[in-house]
C-alpha cells in the first residue's frame, strides 16, 4: 500500500515489512515464509518466473532414502568444496534441508516416483543415489512453478514485476529502504523497509558461454558491495562441464544427470578420458571434470569433445530426459543416438555475498539467499544440487530473522531518480560484450597473473569511465558489471593456489596456506577469514 502517491522527484513511495530482490526458488522462498509475519514485497527485474532456479534441470539434493545418511551428504559436500566449507554451515543445509523437501512434499509438490518410491538421481561428486527430481528433467521448472503459486496466494505479498532494484538506503549501518526503477512505468520507486532480503541469483552472464539466463548479470553483489556488504570467495566461478556447443548459438545445458544414468564424456579420438582422471570417471566433482575437458580441449586444438548416450536404453533415457530430448531435436541432434558436441559454459558463481547462519550480511537488516549468497556451504565448488536446496534452506531462515527485526524511525534520505536514456543502449551492449570477452580470455576455467592483471587494468579503466553517469541506467549498468568483474579478477589474483572453480596454471596445485575464505570489502584491502571447521 502507497504511502503517498508521489513523492520526492515524482517518486513513488511503498512501505512493506520486507522486500525480496528475485523471484527463483531462494526468493519465492523467503517471500513465502516472510508472508506469516507480515507484508512482503517481491521485487524482479523480468517476470515472476524467469530464473536460474526456473531453468534447473537435475533436482534437489536431499536425504530422504533409508540407506543414506546426513553424514554422508555433508562429506560429500565438504569433499566436492576442497577445504572451504564451514561445517556448522552444511550440517544446517543437509539437515534442515531434508525438513524443507519434506515440507514441499506435504504442500503438494510432487516429485518423480515409481511404484510408490522416490526415484532418486545420481550426480558428480554424490556417493549415493539422493537426487529428487520432478517431470524427468524439468525440476526447477516444476519447483519454482509450484512455491510461485502459493506465493501470489498470500494476501501480504505484493509483487513488483519489471522492477530492478538500484541502490540499498541505509541510516549508518541499518537498511532502512531501497531504490528500484520500473522499467515499464518509467517511474523511480522507494521501499520503505526493515529488510531487504537479496536473492538476485549469480552473474554468470559476465562471460561469453553461459548457461545462464540475460538477467544473471551480478546486479544485487554489485548493489550489496556499493553498501559496505563483504564479498567471500569470488573467485571461484563453477563451469558446467556438458553444455551444447554448436558455434554462433547460445550455450545449452545438458544436465549432469545425464552423466548420473550412464553417459560418456569421449574426446576427438573417442576415448573415454576420465577413467583416467578420477575413480568416479565421468561423475568427478565438477570442477575436475570441467578442467579435464579443458586440457582435452587444448591437446585437439577444438572447440568442442562429445558426449554419448548410444550404449544406453533409449526409451529410459527417453522418459526420463524428455524435455532435453525434445530440445535437442530442435537443434537437430538425437538425444539417445548422436555424439553430442560439448564444452563447458560459465554455470555458478561459487561465492558471493557472505552471510551468517541465518543469511544476514554484516550490515543489520540485509539478508541473502541461493546464488547470491556465501553461506559457507559452497566452499570453492558447488556440489551437484546442492543449490535449490540451498534456496529453501537459508531462505526460511532469512525470513525467521527478519521478522524479529524492529521497525527503525528514520527519515529517509533524498534519492537521485535514475531514469533510460534509449541511446546509450548500444553502447551498453558494446560494452557487455567487450567485458565478456574479456573475461572468457582471462578469467576462464584456467587462470595466470598475466591474465588477470590484463583484466584488473582494463576493467578498472572501463570502471573509471562510467563511474559518473549514476543517474542513466545503462551506463550505470556497464559501471556496475565492471566491479564486480574486478572483484572476480583481484580475488583470483590473491589466491596464488589451485583450488575448486580457480585454477591457476602459475600456482597449480592447492596450498594450505589457502586453505581461507577471501573477503572484499568496498574501500579496504581483501582479508582472509578463516574456515569454520
Amino acid at each position: 500500500m502507497p504511502v503517498d502517491s508521489e513523492r520526492q522527484y515524482l517518486m513513488q513511495v511503498f512501505e512493506f515489512e520486507t522486500v525480496v530482490i528475485g523471484s527463483g526458488l531462494a526468493g519465492l522462498s523467503a517471500a513465502y515464509h516472510s508472508s506469516k509475519y507480515g507484508s512482503v514485497a517481491v521485487v524482479t527485474k523480468s517476470k515472476l518466473d524467469i530464473s536460474n532456479s526456473y531453468y534447473a534441470q537435475g533436482g534437489i539434493a536431499a536425504v530422504v532414502d533409508k540407506k543414506d545418511s546426513f553424514e554422508s551428504h555433508i562429506l560429500d559436500t565438504v569433499e566436492a568444496g576442497r577445504g572451504l566449507c564451514d561445517t556448522d554451515a552444511v550440517e544446517v543445509l543437509v539437515k534442515e534441508g531434508r525438513d524443507r523437501v519434506l515440507e514441499l512434499i506435504e504442500m503438494g509438490m510432487e516429485f518423480d516416483k515409481k511404484d510408490g518410491d522416490f526415484v532418486l538421481g545420481l550426480e558428480g561428486g554424490h556417493s549415493q543415489r539422493r537426487i529428487l527430481h520432478a517431470g524427468g528433467d524439468e525440476t526447477g521448472k516444476l519447483l519454482t512453478s509450484f512455491l510461485l503459486q502459493k506465493v501470489i496466494q498470500q494476501p501480504s505479498v505484493k509483487s513488483f514485476e519489471n522492477v530492478t532494484a538500484l541502490e540499498l538506503i541505509k541510516n549508518e549501518n541499518c537498511i532502512i529502504g531501497l531504490h528500484a526503477y520500473n522499467f515499464v512505468t518509467g517511474k523511480n520507486i522507494i521501499f520503505k523497509t526493515k529488510a531487504v532480503i537479496i536473492a538476485t541469483g549469480g552473474l554468470s552472464r559476465v562471460f561469453l558461454r553461459s548457461t545462464n539466463p540475460y538477467t544473471a548479470t551480478g546486479d544485487g553483489i554489485a548493489m550489496a558491495y556499493e553498501a559496505g556488504a563483504k564479498i567471500a570467495d569470488f573467485e571461484f566461478i563453477q563451469f558446467h562441464p556438458t553444455a551444447l556447443f554448436i558455434p554462433g548459438k547460445d550455450a545449452y545445458l545438458i544436465s549432469e544427470a545425464v552423466r548420473g544414468e550412464g553417459a560418456w564424456l569421449l574426446n576427438e579420438n573417442g576415448e573415454r578420458f576420465m577413467k583416467d582422471v578420477h575413480p568416479r570417471a565421468e561423475l568427478a566433482p565438477r570442477d575436475v571434470v570441467a578442467y579435464n575437458i579443458f586440457k582435452q580441449l587444448k591437446k585437439s586444438k577444438s572447440d568442442r569433445i562429445f558426449l554419448s548416450l548410444k550404449h544406453l536404453d533409449k526409451e529410459k533415457i527417453k522418459n526420463r530426459f524428455k524435455n532435453i530430448y525434445n530440445q535437442l531435436k530442435i537443434y537437430g541432434f538425437d538425444l539417445t543416438e548422436d555424439l553430442l558436441p560439448i564444452a563447458p559454459a560459465a554455470h555458478y558463481m561459487v561465492g558471493g555475498i557472505r552471510t551468517n547462519l541465518d543469511a544476514e550480511t554484516n550490515i543489520s537488516g540485509l539478508f541473502v539467499c541461493g546464488e547470491a549468497a556465501s553461506t559457507g556451504v559452497m566452499g570453492a565448488n558447488r556440489l551437484a544440487s546442492n543449490s535449490l536446496l540451498e534456496c529453501l534452506v537459508f531462505g526460511k531462515r532469512a525470513s525467521e530473522k527478519a521478522a524479529k527485526l524492529k521497525v527503525r524511525k528514520c527519515n529517509l534520505p533524498q534519492v537521485a531518480p535514475i531514469h533510460i536514456d534509449s541511446s546509450n543502449e548500444p553502447q551498453y551492449l558494446e560494452m557487455q560484450n567487450k567485458i565478456a570477452s574479456l573475461m572468457s580470455d582471462s578469467m576462464g576455467i584456467v587462470r595466470d597473473a598475466t591474465g588477470i592483471k590484463k583484466a584488473i587494468k582494463r576493467l578498472t579503466k572501463i570502471e573509471k569511465q562510467f563511474s559518473d553517469f549514476k543517474n542513466e541506467y545503462n551506463l550505470f549498468k556497464i559501471k556496475n558489471t565492471a566491479v564486480v568483474c574486478k572483484l572476480i579478477a583481484q580475488a583470483a589474483l590473491e589466491r596464488e593456489e589451485s583450488r575448486g572453480g580457480h585454477i591457476r596454471v602459475d600456482f597449480e596445485n592447492e596450498r594450505q596456506k589457502f586453505e581461507v575464505h577471501s573477503i572484499q570489502q568496498k574501500n579496504k584491502n581483501i582479508e582472509f577469514e578463516p574456515v569454520r571447521k
